[in-house]
């Protein structure tokens, strides 16, 4: 059955949903930070995000394994995301003075590799959250 988009509509439903659960996610990490400020280790971090992502009911999985896959063969080079939300959007969450460019290659191999389109670079050593959070698409 043919999916139906309203004339003018840019967004298919599946995008919908992306940005419906992008949205919960900045507001998870606004919350963990609100709460919890900057200079806690990155685990703190994650553990507490998870929790404000499961009070907002959206499932996810914690240091997923990310898998090479080259020539019909999975090859295991120990890559792991830190969270993956519903199965569409990647966060990878930091809690560094500085932000390297390598962070960023980081994240966008994970979604290359998990065919993942959003991902959320999430630094909480921030003063202002909205300071620390990076979204990317490919």
């Amino acid at each position: 059955m043919a999916e139906y988009v309203p004339r003018g509509t840019n967004f298919s439903i599946k995008e919908e949903e992306i940005e419906r659960v992008a949205k919960i996610i900045v507001d998870c990490a606004y919350k963990v930070h609100k709460t919890l400020g900057s200079g806690l280790l990155e685990r703190v971090y994650e553990v507490c995000f998870c929790h404000e992502l499961d009070k907002a009911g959206l499932s996810f999985l914690r240091q997923q394994k990310v898998p090479v896959v080259y020539d019909g063969i999975e090859f295991d080079e120990g890559f792991r995301l830190d969270v993956m939300v519903e199965d569409l959007i990647i966060c990878e969450l930091k809690s560094v003075t500085e932000m390297y460019s390598i962070y960023t290659a980081q994240i966008l191999s994970h979604m290359k590799l998990m065919d993942v389109e959003l991902g959320f670079l999430i630094n909480f050593n921030v003063p202002l959250i909205k300071n620390g959070i990076k979204r990317l698409r490919i």
